[in-house]
């Protein structure tokens, strides 16, 4: 029997950061799917029994279960000790990357992507002008942040990649930005990352739930 219990879905990246950890960090853990098209985190009962907050990831041991991927991924920093900033300046930089992440980073990039592509109708023009900005701006300061290291707080990969790296391995067709392309730094070090053991894409490693809504592609 698994030791953890993740309930995800395989088209969020939030859930991703949180399976990519227990992966890498050689935990025992299963995915278990939720209906997010079917309205399933919505239900009165899931939120009660689940999260009260209505959103995955939910992360399950021994009966306790645990919300908000970054909040997830300093526990298991905390009690694991896989992957965990060292010291009070790094733990510090840890938590202030994964903040960032969160208001900026993913919550731009989540959104766009949700729009360009997951949605069963097209989003009006102005929305994704609204947020293609935003993404690159957030996406411009982890790239000159990353150009002179390894990994997000170094040499090591720590917690803050694996959240910043939550939705950066779905299709170029998904996301509408080549990274390799307009990033190469960011690019270079999810190569890094997607290096280490343990390593899988994210409907490889969460095939549950994939779907949000029926999936839209881009006609033009």
């Amino acid at each position: 029997m698994p030791r953890f219990k993740l309930h995800c879905v395989g088209a969020s990246g939030n859930s991703y950061k949180v399976a990519l950890y227990l992966n890498c960090a050689g935990l025992d853990w299963e995915p278990v799917g939720v209906d997010f098209a079917g309205g399933q985190t919505q239900d009165a009962r899931w939120r009660a029994d689940t999260n009260t907050m209505g959103e995955v990831p939910v992360l399950e041991l021994g009966g306790r279960r645990l919300s908000q991927s970054g909040a997830i991924l300093m526990w298991l920093a905390d009690t694991v000790g896989r992957f965990a900033p060292e010291g009070a300046e790094e733990r510090f930089e840890a938590q202030r990357w994964i903040l960032f992440d969160n208001h900026r980073f993913t919550g731009s990039f989540a959104p766009y992507r949700m729009q360009y592509s997951l949605l069963p109708q097209p989003p009006h023009p102005s929305v994704l002008a609204f947020l293609k900005p935003r993404v690159d701006g957030a996406f411009s300061i982890v790239e000159r942040h990353l150009a002179g290291r390894a990994f997000m707080l170094g040499d090591r990969p720590t917690i803050v990649d694996f959240s910043i790296a939550g939705y950066l391995y779905y299709p170029t067709e998904e996301t509408d930005f080549d990274l390799e392309a307009a990033y190469p730094a960011i690019h270079a070090w999810r190569e890094r990352v997607a290096a280490l053991p343990g390593w899988k894409p994210p409907y490889e490693m969460m095939p549950v739930g994939v779907s949000l809504n029926a999936k839209r592609r881009p006609t033009a």
